[in-house]
């Protein structure tokens, strides 16, 4: 099945995907600065560049798109009609270094949290109680 873009308008589409400042990381973000913490964004030196760092509590946070890291909801669950095999194959090796990434931090000494896209849409319900949590609130 061909694509329904032109080759211009698909790369154009794929151009505008962000991976810093995305709504769920700014979502997140403000929750988190609302609870009273304070972080860093994006710190290169650490495996992954986590989307927060909150380097006195020794905890990252992760804000993953549902698609991109093939989370088990409906919206990580969709397969591209085309180059399907280019893109199961781009997006497992996604969640292989995510793994890989999580495994150095939590060996490194820090505690990991990977916050989902689709728990985004309703902060009160998921996110807010998951953040607790983790953060020890």
């Amino acid at each position: 099945m061909a694509d329904v873009h032109t080759r211009a308008q698909r790369s154009y589409n794929m151009s505008r995907i962000r991976s810093k400042d995305t709504r769920p990381e700014m979502i997140v973000r403000s929750l988190v600065h609302q609870m009273g913490f304070r972080f860093r964004l994006h710190r290169k030196d650490l495996p992954g560049k986590p989307d927060l760092v909150l380097p006195r509590h020794q905890k990252v946070i992760f804000v993953h798109g549902c698609f991109w890291h093939m989370h088990r909801c409906r919206y990580g669950r969709v397969t591209p009609k085309t180059n399907a095999q280019f893109w199961q194959d781009k997006r497992e090796g996604n969640v292989a270094r995510d793994r890989r990434h999580r495994r150095q931090l939590r060996a490194d000494g820090w505690d990991v949290l990977t916050i989902w896209e689709c728990w985004t849409k309703d902060p009160e319900a998921l996110v807010i109680p998951r953040l607790e949590a983790f953060l020890g609130c």
